[in-house]
């Protein structure tokens, strides 16, 4: 699929590619060990990319806590 843009959070690095559907987008997240991937509407992508990327951040911190406990 296409690439529509990459960036990084931190140590996150993120991918947004074209998706099979259509008006869809995927979300592609590596840290170097923990890998996620979500699709998202174009319009929530382009309306709430920051909260988007506060629930990225804040998912991949609580990952490597709860890696920290155990």
């Amino acid at each position: 699929m296409k690439e529509i843009d990459s960036y990084k959070l931190g140590k996150v690095q993120v991918t947004i590619t074209e998706s099979e559907k259509p008006n869809k987008l995927t979300v592609s997240c590596f840290d170097g060990e923990y890998r996620s991937e979500f699709t998202v509407s174009e319009y929530e992508f382009k309306n709430y990319r920051r909260l988007m990327n506060q629930r990225i951040t804040q998912a991949y911190k609580n990952a490597g806590e709860e890696e920290d406990k155990n």
